[in-house]
């Protein structure tokens, strides 16, 4: 810290100077004003204001919000508080779900108050959080991604030391209920579109070697959200959370920078020995899921690309229910991408895309090959949750190409094309599992293709400042034979989906 804060000194005398030489005059609140000038990363559309300091690499990162409760409360140093406000409108024309007619719109509210008192090197925060989906009705198949009334989202203890015995590593210890957001975030992820966010209970220990390596270790037992039938989140019913002591998810993330030629590299494994609880039948799922990634991350006049290659193994449960039949479990997933950033104005990037997911080649076997994504995030890859999610990261195979144009620094829009087919074509669409749900569309005979269709989608988000965020998008979803010719298939017409929403932040 020492070494990067001389830097930064030398770094502006060097600016004054140079001012100097130039022959220019400027005041010195200007210099001061140009030297700190800076570019911080865009926050993400959800609660995230726990996430923003980091305890080993410090909080500048990410802008501090204009309008913050530190500074109205005049709050100490040692103790930070945030709240969060998200709400949004959805609406959804029509049906792509098995069965399903119609339409639906809903307004799904997300509100957070996060907590942090700091003495020394340790800390101990709690994260409230309220998540509501007004305007819905039993049609809309409301479940507990979209709805989880007033809970302790995390509540834990931390130590952190950045040169641990002055060796250079820096150390972090956090336990308790915790959310976690690890790698390319496709296996586990704190979620930004959806409504709620995982989250466990365990111990994480953090390990980092400043700009050479990161180690990440947790084991934990994932929180179940409470209630978890629709009648009851219709109503707002409101039921604490608890872990699934029964389960234990585990794993080991260690992450390798500038390799060469700016590639950094990621490697990883993680085992989820799965039980059931009272309060959540579970199909047993014994997984293990090695993986790895290389990528280069986007810079003007610069090609960036990623790619990930993760394989999954074990056994699980036919279904949820008591004594279902064993099933081996191999399966694995897929992505790679390849980007160009146009250092001219409105700084385009574009990137093409592939994702590939296997999914059951045959359902009457004894063998289970559908990807699990766990606890995994999608709305960066395949289009807007909520309402819609017509994708996940389950028996597809999609090329596809995205746009991203920034006409100011506070503007960022996206326009994104995929092409979907089934991976199997005997497999189901959508969801972890095919069973214990009646809006997936399958047919075990494969005589409807594979074909799922085409997604347009285009988003804009405008960051009016720091602390209030505007965003909407569209989404138009071509259906393909599969879509329109399975058994149960609704009506076959093509599906939109709009939304807009705003962030508060404070």
């Amino acid at each position: 810290m020492k070494r990067r804060k001389h830097l930064a000194g030398a770094a502006f005398s060097h600016a004054l100077n140079l001012i100097a030489c130039g022959g220019l005059y400027m005041s010195s609140s200007d210099a001061i004003q140009a030297a700190e000038k800076k570019t911080y990363t865009r926050v993400p559309f959800a609660a995230f204001s726990s996430q923003m300091s980091d305890a080993l690499l410090g909080s500048d990162k990410y802008e501090k919000p204009v309008w913050n409760l530190q500074d109205a409360l005049k709050l100490p140093n040692w103790l930070s508080a945030s709240l969060e406000q998200r709400t949004r409108y959805e609406t959804v024309g029509g049906p792509f779900k098995a069965g399903s007619k119609g339409g639906d719109q809903q307004i799904p509210l997300q509100t957070t108050l996060w907590l942090e008192a700091r003495m020394s090197s340790f800390r101990l925060g709690t994260e409230f959080m309220d998540a509501r989906a007004l305007n819905s009705d039993s049609g809309t198949g409301v479940n507990n991604t979209m709805s989880d009334s007033w809970d302790f989202l995390q509540a834990y203890g931390a130590w952190a030391d950045q040169n641990v015995l002055y060796s250079g590593i820096g150390a972090e210890v956090v336990a308790g209920r915790q959310t976690l957001n690890l790698g390319s975030r496709r296996l586990v992820a704190r979620n930004a579109m959806r409504n709620t966010i995982n989250s466990f209970t365990g111990v994480k220990l953090r390990l980092l070697d400043y700009g050479n390596w990161q180690f990440n270790g947790f084991v934990s037992a994932p929180v179940n959200r409470l209630p978890t039938s629709s009648t009851a989140l219709l109503d707002n019913g409101q039921v604490f959370d608890r872990e699934n002591t029964h389960t234990w998810f585990s794993g080991g993330f260690l992450e390798l920078y500038d390799l060469g030629w700016n590639i950094n590299s990621e490697v990883y494994l993680y085992h989820i020995d799965e039980g059931t609880s009272a309060s959540a039948p579970t199909r047993h799922r014994r997984y293990f899921t090695p993986g790895m990634r290389f990528y280069i991350k986007p810079a003007k006049a610069e090609f960036d690309f990623q790619l990930e290659t993760i394989g999954q193994f074990g056994t699980v449960q036919a279904t949820t229910a008591p004594n279902s039949q064993n099933l081996n479990h191999t399966a694995w997933y897929q992505h790679a991408d390849v980007g160009y950033t146009f250092d001219i104005p409105w700084s385009p990037r574009l990137a093409f895309v592939y994702d590939y997911a296997s999914g059951d080649q045959n359902p009457n076997d004894n063998k289970d090959q559908r990807f699990d994504t766990l606890f995994g995030a999608r709305r960066f890859e395949f289009g807007p949750t909520g309402i819609y999610g017509a994708f996940s990261r389950a028996n597809i195979n999609t090329p596809g190409y995205r746009i991203n144009i920034s006409p100011r620094p506070d503007v960022l829009a996206t326009l994104s094309h995929r092409v979907f087919w089934l991976a199997a074509a005997k497999d189901c669409w959508g969801g972890t599992t095919c069973s214990g749900t009646s809006f997936i569309l399958q047919d075990p005979t494969g005589r409807s293709g594979n074909n799922l269709g085409q997604q347009l989608e285009l988003t804009t988000r405008w960051d009016f400042n720091s602390s209030l965020n505007f965003e909407t998008g569209w989404a138009h979803l071509f259906k393909g034979s599969f879509a329109k010719d399975a058994p149960r298939a609704p009506a076959p017409v093509d599906v939109d989906y709009f939304y807009v929403q705003s962030m508060l932040r404070f």
